[in-house]
């Protein structure tokens, strides 16, 4: 059964995808450390970062999708998520710098010995095991998604409703994340990493090596969406999207269905912000800001959603454009935001991917049109090349 389903994840699209980030995740480790300075294909350390990053975004772009393109359900909110995934890891690498933070404390961090804490919060034990740690990232997004989409689902609460309520549990995140007294190093977060599984976070293969997991990671997560949206449930995830009632009067648990597709979308966010945070090298409540959520869906709506290729490109694209934009004009990089979602609303409802299809669809049609009007040339004994070519009429 798993092997039938991974043939069916393996159609063509994600065959090319994961092929891509494969390589990805091989040729620029390679152009890094192998490439001396100098050479016009090396990679500087910095760049390796910016691509692991961008490729974290690009996760979290394609488990918004999964909700939001296939299922219907436009989350204002999966900030938190990824935001939450990224605390976890954060709280593992803060653990692994021991006596060598600034206080010298081998077991308090050193916001806590600055804070006056006495002993380590319960919610911190077992941060000191990696195998915790990668667990963590998992369960406490997986839970918080679990119970939010149990009881907002059960209540049907759909639409701009559900949008809404969703941005309001991000903000409220982001205000209980600001508080001192919270245990999570307030306004400033967690920073100042050493190491992560033994290695200096700091060193060029071990920025390589992170760069390359979040490569595999994205590549493992379009298996896993391939998986799904090929399949029967993803057939019925197109349904509830469509026709929400029609689904329900035939039999179907929409709010089930809609369960299943919000906690996987939360699991692949919070893998997705765990990468983020050792590439970065910090993570505070900042991550949990609305409009961090609000630029994912731009992402999503700019590559074209309801695909699996669309919310990759639309990640990267426009990160590399805000990175580029900003260092420019970075007064105007918002105001160029928005003017990008208002353009691809109005004039590119399908994102790049869909007019790429759609370029590509109409030039099939037209080469179609003009072998069958050949075809019926020679068969009526006619030259075909003495045809003329009249203009398609306009749909």
């Amino acid at each position: 059964m798993i092997t039938q389903l991974l043939f069916r994840a393996l159609d063509r699209k994600a065959i090319w995808l994961v092929a891509a980030l494969v390589a990805f995740a091989i040729i620029v480790p390679v152009l890094n450390l192998v490439v001396p300075e100098g050479n016009p294909l090396h990679l500087p350390n910095y760049f390796v970062s910016l691509l692991g990053k961008y490729l974290t975004y690009a996760m979290l772009a394609l488990a918004l999708d999964l909700v939001w393109g296939y299922c219907g359900i436009l989350s204002l909110g999966h900030a938190a998520f990824f935001a939450l995934g990224g605390y976890a890891m954060g709280m593992y690498l803060m653990r692994q710098i021991g006596s060598r933070g600034v206080y010298g404390n081998p077991i308090l961090p050193d916001f806590m010995v600055f804070l006056n804490y006495q002993d380590l919060p319960w919610f911190w034990q077992g941060f000191d095991q990696w195998w915790f740690a990668f667990l963590m990232v998992l369960f406490v997004p997986g839970l918080l998604a679990f119970v939010f989409g149990y009881l907002a689902f059960r209540s049907r609460v759909t639409g701009v409703y559900l949008s809404i309520i969703t941005q309001a549990m991000t903000f409220a995140l982001l205000l209980a994340f600001f508080r001192n007294d919270f245990g999570f190093g307030g306004n400033n977060g967690l920073t100042d990493f050493k190491d992560i599984l033994g290695f200096n976070i700091q060193a060029p293969t071990t920025r390589a090596a992170l760069f390359a997991a979040s490569a595999i990671a994205l590549a493992l997560s379009v298996l896993i969406c391939s998986a799904i949206v090929n399949s029967k449930l993803g057939k019925v995830m197109v349904a509830v999207r469509d026709a929400e009632s029609r689904t329900r009067f035939l039999g179907w648990r929409p709010e089930n269905v809609k369960l299943f597709a919000f906690v996987v979308s939360a699991l692949m966010a919070g893998v997705a912000g765990a990468l983020f945070v050792p590439q970065v090298g910090i993570i505070n409540p900042g991550e949990f800001a609305p409009e961090n959520s609000i630029e994912a869906v731009i992402w999503v709506a700019v590559g074209g959603r309801g695909t699996i290729i669309g919310p990759i490109v639309g990640a990267l694209l426009v990160n590399a454009g805000k990175t580029i934009f900003t260092g420019a004009l970075p007064e105007y990089w918002l105001f160029a935001l928005g003017a990008l979602f208002v353009v691809v609303t109005l004039f590119l409802p399908k994102g790049i991917v869909g007019l790429v299809g759609q370029i590509r669809t109409g030039t099939t049609r037209r080469n179609s049109t003009k072998l069958d009007r050949e075809s019926a040339a020679a068969e009526d004994g006619e030259d075909p090349t003495t045809l003329k070519t009249t203009p398609e009429p306009a749909e």
